[in-house]
């Protein structure tokens, strides 16, 4: 597996990381022994790095993720490192709470559930607008002099507001929706997080399932899968886009590779992004995503998937993929 630095938090991590957003229950139903086998075999295959959230289940996501890696973790826990994110309380009159009171109680309890005495990588997962900027940057530095967070980073924040962050004391790193039909961060943030050294781990570089040639125009979700209510994941916007995902496919197959592999190591190769996260429920579905990480795409190649992928309909709007 190859590794690189991510951004200025100097972290020495995987180029695929290991995503637990499946496992907190917005996916439908799945188990709980085989996720937990998929989280171990990608550590086998060299991932080390592995990223889960409070509001992931509050609490379901990481404790599975502690139970999957506690071993490894009680014997060498800095060979594996942990990012979660918290600043959102659903259903509260706060969605999006960046206050230090709230960002304080959801690092211990990430803590309680992880069973880990530090985060590597702690996030804001969304910016909350009526909450200064100032204060849940000095919060964040707070739980650093304490040791219970070691690294700083934001989720879905653009430019503007990775500013105003950096104001008090800098984003080590952000976390973008971002895949081949999905690219508004190319125009904002992500210029400026080249310019200033962000470390960028972007997640759902598989359109979550757009990308992976498993789906038809007529696919169904359970009612508890959050893509029954997506308007990527139903009617013309659907079936344009899985036609383009099956010429993908053709283009992929000639080259000995998945289309699965083809769209991580696309965005791969895109300037100024460090890490793809990636999620499976089985172990045997992790081994294709992690190939990626060693497919390399000529100048011609991402041309054409260029050429492709402009028939499709991109999608925008709030993520997760658009949801409406």
């Amino acid at each position: 597996m190859r590794t690189t630095t991510l951004g200025r938090s100097g972290l020495d991590v995987s180029r695929i990381a290991f995503g637990t957003w499946q496992l907190g229950g917005d996916w439908g139903s799945f188990d709980e022994d085989a996720a937990m086998a998929a989280i171990r075999h990608a550590r086998e295959l060299g991932v080390n790095f592995f990223d889960t959230a409070q509001a992931y289940g509050f609490g379901k996501s990481e404790a599975l993720l502690g139970r999957a890696l506690r071993e490894e973790l009680k014997r060498d826990r800095d060979s594996v490192v942990i990012a979660t994110k918290g600043g959102i309380n659903p259903g509260s009159e706060r969605p999006r709470d960046a206050r230090r009171a709230w960002l304080r109680q959801g690092v211990e309890e990430s803590l309680r559930y992880l069973e880990i005495d530090h985060i590597d990588l702690y996030q804001v997962h969304w910016p909350d607008e009526n909450t200064p900027a100032e204060e849940t940057a000095t919060a964040l530095q707070e739980l650093v002099d304490e040791g219970k967070i070691r690294h700083v980073g934001v989720s879905n924040y653009n430019s503007a507001q990775l500013a105003e962050f950096d104001r008090t004391r800098p984003v080590e790193t952000l976390q973008p929706p971002y895949h081949l039909l999905r690219r508004e961060i190319e125009e904002d943030p992500l210029p400026y997080c080249r310019e200033h050294e962000i470390g960028v781990l972007v997640y759902s570089p598989l359109g979550s399932g757009l990308l992976t040639g498993s789906l038809t125009a007529d696919a169904k979700f359970e009612a508890s899968d959050w893509r029954s209510n997506s308007s990527a994941f139903q009617g013309e916007n659907l079936r344009r886009n899985v036609e383009v995902v099956g010429e993908l496919q053709e283009f992929a197959k000639d080259r000995g590779v998945t289309v699965s592999q083809l769209a991580i190591a696309w965005t791969l190769h895109q300037p100024g992004v460090h890490v793809a996260i990636v999620g499976a429920r089985r172990a045997k579905n992790i081994e294709d995503s992690l190939g990626a990480a060693d497919v390399d795409l000529t100048r011609d190649e991402l041309a054409e998937i260029e050429r492709i992928t402009a028939r499709g309909v991109q999608v925008s709007g709030a993520s997760p993929e658009g949801i409406a």
